[in-house]
Parts: C-alpha cells; sequence; structure tokens
C-alpha cells in the first residue's frame, strides 16, 4: 500500500477549494479592461448604509456613489470582476486625479455598474 496516497488526497482537495487572488493593474486607456475582484463592499460612508454604495477592487480601484447600487447589493467579496476604464476627465489641476469612470461587470452574479472613482471631480471639492 502506498502511504503517499492520504497526503496527495489531501494536497488535491486543497488545491480544489483555495482560489487564488487574481487583479491585473487598473486599465490606464479608455477602453481597455482588465481582470480583477472585489475586495471591500460597504457604504459611501462607514456605517451609514443609507449614504450611497462604494466598492472596492483587488488593483486598488474604487468605485463610489451617492444612490445605493442594487448590482452591488448582490455582490460578494471575492467576486470575479471585469472592469473597464470608460472615462478620463481633462483638463484637471496636477496630480489630481479624481474621475475617471470605470464600468464592471460581476462574473458571478452578472450585474453591471458604472461608477467614478471618487465622490468629486478633479478640481473639486
Amino acid at each position: 500500500m502506498d502511504r503517499r496516497l492520504p497526503l496527495l488526497v489531501i494536497l488535491g482537495a486543497l488545491a480544489l477549494t483555495t482560489t487564488p487572488a487574481f487583479a491585473d493593474d487598473l486599465p490606464t486607456q479608455v477602453g481597455q479592461c482588465v481582470q480583477t475582484q472585489i475586495s471591500q463592499l460597504g457604504s459611501r460612508l462607514e456605517g451609514d448604509p443609507q449614504s450611497g454604495s462604494e466598492v472596492t477592487y483587488a488593483n486598488g480601484g474604487v468605485g463610489v456613489s451617492y444612490e445605493l447600487v442594487k448590482p452591488l447589493t448582490r455582490a460578494r467579496v471575492g467576486d470575479p470582476v471585469k472592469l473597464c476604464l470608460v472615462s478620463i476627465p481633462q483638463d484637471c489641476p496636477p496630480g489630481d486625479d479624481r474621475g475617471r469612470e470605470y464600468s464592471a461587470v460581476d462574473l458571478r452574479t452578472h450585474g453591471k455598474w458604472t461608477l467614478p472613482d471618487a465622490e468629486h471631480m478633479c478640481g473639486g471639492a
């Protein structure tokens, strides 16, 4: 009898139950899409679920809304996401890169949303 078999079975089972985190860098050109995951879900203002929605992606991207984004209510941390850069604001002050807009598709739920990366556009409050 081969004593290695139980160890191989255990290692195989672990390989099937662990999902590695993956995240491409944020897209840099309008129309470019990347694969990432949801790393955090919450409200725009911590502790106030009526303040809107916020999502953070494993690649450092963020989406925020003053409204409750219904597809995000069905999303879960760890869901794989296709994230696409939709727009980049023009004529921003140097160093102020807020206001990029991203569309996302949750590849588990097939929910879709488009959100800016900040509450205000560049040059704003």
